[in-house]
Order: structure tokens, then C-alpha cells, then sequence
């Protein structure tokens, strides 16, 4: 009878996806089974996150849905005149979404449905931009903040009267930051505005999946997860050290590597070169520049900050396999479609598995290819990041990324917005936030604090009138009654906030992107500087941008941005740890057997039940260094912690330097040291309070408040034809700001914040906790070791980097490596 039941309903799904099926066939494709399920699941009117690897069709599985149901509906093919979108698709990137609107207008056309596809971001054209704005886009392709933007306006209502789907791609990207808050909002207000709506969300690399559903989903408990295709086989070979040849121990680039990389990278027709900052990738660039034999516009260059035009032309030539090789950041690691990359290479630690498994994921980006990335160490331990991210993809370890919850900051951002777009009711809407995961918990009380703070800035500020963006009419409603004041707040929405952003542009022609005003501070006219790929000569600086002209020859130093480093993530950092002491069949951990050797004689190799701890002795002081491998932040708030606690067993002077597998802390005076007092230094008891008294945390939380002032709109920006703020402008403001409030407001909603988020994203307080609990639970090896260990020796290169010295840092480091290598050399 059970059987019987389901025949029908397995024939009817046959039946409904036929036309999809059959322009599958004529493009000489079969649809897979995952992609049947969720167009099946998607026609019976279920919300769901589909969970599939990056190049196995997860695009089309979410698209099929709809394009079904139009095809079935003749009324649905009508191009929409007004209504809104049928279709809103969200994505984390902006040329991730100009890819996807190409894909997705290409099959529209295939299946010839009237319907328009547009782009709303911040690379749309006047067109897109338009459409959008009219609801005149059948398929609307955006960005968290340019949906957050559409509905600032007062007739958002009747824009999403369509709105039939919506997907959320690459959802795992958005989920453990204040863009996904922020987004959470939007889908709340969609789903008031157009209750019939599904929503689909798209999903790779994630350890914590059922959270991320229900997340994306809290309106729907019954919402369902599909599997895609089974995980791409992902391979990783290393670019191994050469028979004659040493890596270095600390302080590179991998920039020696040059020549080995450069020969790669010809054996196929097109590469990748992936590395973790901008400052490395502009290097890198450069450096290949110089000796590259074919066309330059056969190599580019791809960060978040150049100029979209110079970013969409690495794209297409990606695309259109024109490109030899682009030299990448982050900017490119989503399912951007390069079916024409052959290749992928990762300088230096990838820092977390599922970056590494998202970046081999570029190379042969078509279903049913493997993955494949070749790596390339800069320095010698990073060979064993590359084994245990090896080791982690055997057993399917990747990691988790919590979301957060209670930003009162994007809260309050919201609540504008939605003032502006056509005002509210406080009762509605915060049963309204409440349906969302990250504000579940909202109390009456709070929620008052931010209705309070929008309407007049909080109790400090409620007599200036800059501070009052939201009024309350004669039936209760929240409305926004300035044009200033929106078009400021349109202005200021999102939630990405970066410090002194100078544009740059030639003095004819066009722009090259931006660099933040600290580097061209210490730049003078007629100076030279590398931005971009090119040689630069800065002609003058006026307000906020450098106006510039292309140098022929010379140099001149890179551009550097603040905040680059990439933490290591706990799951790679743990794999790390067991192979010290248990290293199994890894090539690369044959190539560092003998520094492992040197670690052993000299001190201890750590491992999961044993914490390493080194007590060395030199003419700076006494440096006591400390592996926990909890992470660089935790490190931090650790050394601060110890400094404060060993300070008050005997006055000292402190000094830390840490780095994602341990800690150095410098005593100006010799002091004892045993297992006992070492113990007590790392005593989870009272590890809040002190924290508050070792760290300068009124300096932390007020470098916090400025971002949350600024996404809370207390920090107005310049509007268009005004001079930008300068850095120390927006420094100075949300400083006076901070002072204020602290001073005739304490208890306001914002201050909280700030020292809540200094305490769990700056100092990681809950992993700072659990580190401690973990390294009470060990062993210690307390050792003495005559000179610096592998392990140490980075740590101690940290060190040297605010020295005042007539050589560079590399140049010392390079020079303490060689000695302690032919010391350890000798005594073996």
C-alpha cells in the first residue's frame, strides 16, 4: 500500500521536470539526482539548504525550481511590470554575482522565458540599478546590502509583491558575521512582505550544517537538507624543498620559491596563484612581472581592493582562457566558474581546511573533475600545515563558523531602514526580529534601548539634533521625516566598515582601486610606491584620493593594509599538534624530520596530552615561550593574562609577541620558574576579572566602538560633493563620542556592545577559557633548551620587527637563522 502510494507521486515528479530534463539533454547534459530532488522538493513547496561541492551544479539545482513553475504557469512567464522579482539570489561577493547573473540569464534564454535578469550591487550598471529600483527584474541578483538597501525605500511593499524564491548562495560565507545578521533581518521583513515565498539556501565546506539551516530557517523547523554530489576528490601536493636546499625557519614570503613556481605555472595553459593578504599578492605580482616572457596581459592581479573594472578584467580572461596566470586573495575563493583554470596554487599556510578545499575547488571547476592544489611553503613549518589539512580532508574535519547573536549595532541599522521604507509598528516588528535566529533571545527591555537610541541617540545625545534620525507620528508609527538624514543612512548601510580608504586615480584617466591612508601618510609627492601591478608615482593627495601617474622605472615599497593575517582555525591548529608527535607516511613530514629531531633533542614535541613550554635566557631578559596552539588571539589575551598574574608574584617588566602555535613572553629581570607557579599562572579561576585589569580594555573597546558606530549610524558619513573624513577624523568623532557616553551615559546599548565584542571576537574569552581548561588537562614539559628551537625561533623573529636597526628585518632574521642552524648542526 506504501508502494502504492508513492508511484504516483514519483511519476508526477517525473513529469513535471520533463522540460527541464529535456534542455539538459540538448545541452548534452543528465541532471544529477540531488538537483531532480530539490527541484521536486522546491514544486512541493518546501524551503530547504542544499549542501553540495563547489563545481558539482548546486546553481542550476536551486534555479530549476522556479523556471519549472513558470514553465507550468503561462502567468508566470509574463515578464513582471512592477511587482518585484520572482526570483531575489543573494551572494556574498560582487563578482561572484556578476558570474551568476550570466549563468543564470543564459539559461533563461536557453529555455526561452521572457524574463529579465539584473544585477544590484555595487557593480551594477544605471541599467540594473534601474530595473531593480522599479521592480521591473524578474530575476534580481544582490547582495545583503543592496537588498537592505531596496527595502529602505517606501514602496518596498508593493516591490516584492512577486517574489516567489529566494536563494541565499554560498550561505556558509555570510553565516558567521554581521553581513548574515544583517541578511537575517531581510529575509524576516521578505517574509512578512511576500509570506508565500521559499527560500533556499547554498552551501559548501561547513562543519556545522543543521545549525546553518536552522539559522537560515527559523520560520520553518520542518525545512529540509539535501546532499548534493559526493565531495569532490580533493588532492595536495607540495612544492617540496629541493634535495640541496633549506626552507627557512621564519620571516618570508616565499618568494625564494620564485623559480620553481614560475616553471609550474607554464606546464599548463592556466593557473591560479593564491596568497592570504593583498600585500603578498601585490608582491607576488610583481615578482613574476619581472620575469614573465609572454604578453603582460596574459598575467593579472585580483584583491578586494582594486578597481572593479581591473577585477572584472582578470575575470574574463579567466573565463575566456586568455589568462596565464591571476595572482589571487580571498577575492576569488567562491564559486566563481573558471572552467578554463587548469590549476591552483596556495603560497604559504592556508590557514583553515575549508579555505584550502574552497581554493583547490577553482582548478577544472566542472562536475565530475577532482580538485587539486599544489602548495608552496615559505618557511619550513607550513609544511606541516599542509599534511594536517591533508590529514583533516581523510576524515572530513572542517571547520564550524558560529553565528553571532545580539548585534544590537545591526539592529538598530535596521530599524532606520525600515523607518525609511515606509515606517513601523514596535510590536510588529519585534515579534518580527524575533523570528530570527540571531535576536531569538531579544528582551522587551533592549529592545526599548534601541527604539530610544534611533529616536534621539540615547540619553547623552538626545539634544543634538544630528543624532535624532526617527520620529514617532499620531498612530505610533517610526518614520524617518529627513531627506538628509536617508540619504545619509542609504549611504551608510552594510556592515563592512575599513579604516581610511584612499581612492587612488591616474590624473587622466580612470581609478585603480584604494589603499588605506596610513601607507600614503608617509608618502611625499614625486615618491614611488607599488599598487595595483603597476609603479606608481603619487603627484598629490587631496581629501581622500591620490591622484597619481604610471612610473616607467624605479621602485618603491608595497602597499600594505592593517589586519591582514589570517588566523590559523582550531581544526587545522589541532591536526598540527598530533603530527609533531605522530607524523605517519606525510612527504612532508619526511622533509621535516630532521628540524622535528632538533625540536626533540633540544626541548619537547608537543602533542595533545603534552604542553610545551620553553625557559631560555638571553641579554634582552628571560623569555618563557608557551605552545598551547589555541590560536593567534587567544595567545594574546593569554601572554596578557600571565604577564598580569606573574606581575603580581614579582614585579616585572612584561613583553609579548605571539603567533597561532604559541606565545613569547619577555621578563626584564630573571625570575624562578617552576611547574607549580606556571600552573598557577594558567588558572581558569577568575580568568574575567583579570582579563578586565591585564588588558587595556578601555583602548580595545573603544577601537570596537568605532565599528559599531559606525554600523549603528552614530558616525554620519560625507555626503556626495563634500570632502571624505580622513582616518583621524572618524577616529577623533567616535573618540569624543566614546568619552561622552562613557562619561554621562554608561550604560548605553553601544558601550555594551563594544566590550562585549572586545571580549568574544578581539580577546575570544569562551576559546581563551576552554584553552586554559584544556592546558590544565595536560602535561607540562617545562623545558631549558641552550639556544632557540624550531618552534621558538619564529616567535623571536616577531620580536625584532619594531626594532629600530640600519638592516631590514629579513636581513636579521636570515642572518639568526644561519647561525642557530650551523649551531644545531654542530651538535648533531
Amino acid at each position: 500500500m506504501n508502494v502504492a502510494a508513492r508511484a504516483p507521486r514519483k511519476t508526477a515528479a517525473k513529469g513535471r521536470d520533463a522540460p527541464l530534463v529535456a534542455w539538459f539533454a540538448a545541452q548534452g547534459w543528465k541532471p544529477a539526482a540531488f538537483q531532480r530532488e530539490t527541484w521536486r522538493r522546491y514544486l512541493d513547496g518546501e524551503s530547504g539548504l542544499l549542501h553540495t561541492p563547489t563545481g558539482s551544479g548546486k546553481t542550476l539545482a536551486a534555479f530549476g525550481g522556479p523556471l519549472l513553475e513558470a514553465l507550468s504557469d503561462p502567468a508566470a512567464q509574463r515578464p513582471v511590470t512592477g511587482e518585484g522579482p520572482r526570483v531575489l539570489w543573494v551572494t556574498p561577493l560582487r563578482a561572484l554575482a556578476v558570474d551568476t547573473a550570466r549563468a543564470l540569464g543564459q539559461t533563461v534564454q536557453g529555455l526561452g522565458l521572457p524574463w529579465t535578469v539584473a544585477l544590484r550591487t555595487g557593480d551594477a550598471s544605471a541599467r540594473d540599478k534601474r530595473l531593480a529600483r522599479q521592480g521591473k527584474a524578474d530575476v534580481l541578483v544582490i547582495t545583503p546590502e543592496s537588498l537592505a538597501l531596496l527595502l529602505s525605500y517606501a514602496d518596498a511593499s508593493s516591490r516584492f509583491r512577486a517574489l516567489r524564491c529566494v536563494v541565499v548562495d554560498e550561505w556558509h560565507e555570510l553565516l558567521g558575521n554581521k553581513r548574515g545578521v544583517l541578511l537575517q533581518l531581510g529575509l524576516a521583513r521578505l517574509r512578512r512582505l511576500s509570506p508565500g515565498h521559499r527560500t533556499w539556501g547554498l552551501s559548501a565546506t561547513l562543519g556545522n550544517l543543521d545549525e546553518a539551516r536552522e539559522v537560515l530557517l527559523p520560520q520553518a523547523p520542518d525545512s529540509v537538507s539535501v546532499s548534493g554530489a559526493k565531495p569532490r576528490k580533493v588532492t595536495i601536493s607540495t612544492l617540496m624543498p629541493e634535495r640541496d636546499g633549506r626552507l627557512p625557519w621564519a620571516g618570508h614570503l616565499g618568494l625564494s620559491q620564485l623559480p620553481r613556481v614560475f616553471k609550474r605555472l607554464f606546464d599548463v595553459r592556466a593557473s591560479l596563484l593564491f596568497t592570504n593578504t593583498r600585500a603578498q599578492a601585490e608582491l607576488w605580482h610583481r615578482a613574476l612581472a619581472s620575469i614573465w616572457p609572454e604578453s603582460p596581459a596574459t598575467l593579472a592581479l585580483h584583491h578586494g581592493s582594486l578597481d572593479p573594472k581591473l577585477r572584472a578584467l582578470a575575470e574574463q580572461g579567466l573565463r575566456d582562457g586568455s589568462m596565464r596566470c591571476v595572482v589571487a586573495t580571498s577575492s576569488l575563493d567562491l564559486g566563481v566558474d573558471f572552467p578554463a583554470v587548469d590549476q591552483v596554487l596556495q603560497v604559504g599556510s592556508p590557514k583553515g581546511v575549508g579555505r584550502l578545499l574552497q581554493r583547490a575547488g577553482r582548478a577544472k571547476h566542472r562536475p565530475g573533475e577532482s580538485g587539486h592544489v599544489i602548495c608552496v611553503p615559505a618557511q619550513a613549518l607550513e609544511l606541516i600545515e599542509y599534511a594536517a589539512a591533508r590529514a583533516a580532508i581523510a576524515h572530513g574535519g572542517i571547520e564550524s563558523r558560529p553565528p553571532p547573536r545580539g548585534s544590537l549595532d545591526v539592529l538598530a541599522q535596521h530599524a532606520v531602514t525600515l523607518a525609511l521604507g515606509g515606517g513601523f509598528q514596535a510590536d510588529a516588528l519585534y515579534e518580527e526580529v524575533r523570528g530570527t535566529h540571531a535576536y531569538a533571545g531579544l528582551d522587551r527591555a533592549t529592545w526599548q534601548a534601541v527604539l530610544d537610541f534611533i529616536v534621539q541617540g540615547g540619553q547623552a545625545l538626545s539634544n543634538y539634533p544630528e543624532f535624532r534620525r526617527v520620529e514617532i507620528d499620531a498612530e505610533g508609527c517610526y518614520r524617518v521625516p529627513d531627506r538628509r538624514i536617508a540619504l545619509r543612512h542609504r549611504l551608510s548601510i552594510g556592515t563592512i566598515t575599513s579604516d581610511g580608504a584612499v581612492s587612488v586615480k591616474y590624473l587622466r584617466g580612470g581609478g585603480l582601486g584604494s589603499v588605506e591612508e596610513g601607507f600614503l601618510a608617509r608618502l611625499r609627492p614625486g615618491d614611488r610606491f607599488q599598487f595595483a601591478g603597476r609603479t606608481l608615482q603619487l603627484v598629490r593627495l587631496e581629501g581622500m584620493t591620490a591622484y597619481v601617474r604610471r612610473a616607467k622605472d624605479g621602485d618603491g615599497p608595497v602597499a600594505t593594509w592593517q589586519g591582514g593575517r589570517m588566523p590559523l582555525s582550531t581544526q587545522l591548529a589541532r591536526e598540527v599538534e598530533r603530527l609533531y608527535a605522530h607524523p605517519g607516511t606525510h612527504p612532508e613530514m619526511r622533509a621535516v624530520a630532521s628540524l622535528l629531531r632538533i625540536q626533540a633533542d633540544a626541548s619537547a614535541l608537543p602533542d595533545s596530552g603534552r604542553l610545551v613550554a620553553e625557559r631560555i635566557v638571553t641579554r634582552k631578559g628571560m623569555h618563557l615561550f608557551l605552545f598551547p596552539f589555541a590560536g593567534r588571539a587567544v595567545h594574546e589575551a593569554l601572554a596578557a593574562l600571565m604577564a598580569l598574574r606573574w606581575g603580581r608574584v614579582q614585579a616585572n617588566t612584561f613583553s609579548y609577541t605571539v603567533n597561532d602555535y604559541g606565545f613569547m613572553l619577555t621578563l626584564a629581570e630573571t625570575a624562578e620558574l617552576d611547574e607549580a607557579l606556571l600552573r598557577r599562572l594558567m588558572d581558569p579561576a577568575g580568568v574575567m576579572d583579570d582579563l578586565r585589569e591585564g588588558v587595556n580594555l578601555g583602548e580595545l573597546a573603544r577601537r570596537q566602538f568605532r565599528e559599531i558606530a559606525r554600523v549603528a549610524g552614530l558616525l554620519v558619513p560625507s555626503l556626495p560633493g563634500r570632502a571624505a573624513k580622513s582616518l583621524r577624523q572618524v577616529q577623533a568623532s567616535s573618540g569624543l563620542l566614546y568619552d561622552v557616553l562613557r562619561r554621562y551615559d554608561p550604560g548605553h546599548l553601544l558601550l555594551a556592545q563594544a566590550e562585549r565584542e572586545v571580549f568574544e571576537f578581539q580577546l575570544e574569552a569562551p576559546r581563551l577559557l576552554a584553552a586554559l581548561r584544556d592546558c590544565q588537562g595536560r602535561s607540562l614539559a617545562l623545558c631549558e633548551p641552550k639556544a632557540l628551537t624550531p618552534l621558538s625561533f619564529p616567535l623571536w623573529t616577531e620580536s625584532l620587527r619594531g626594532q629600530l636597526s640600519t638592516e631590514t628585518w629579513q636581513t636579521r632574521v636570515a642572518r639568526a637563522a644561519a647561525q642557530l642552524q650551523k649551531r644545531y648542526a654542530r651538535l648533531a
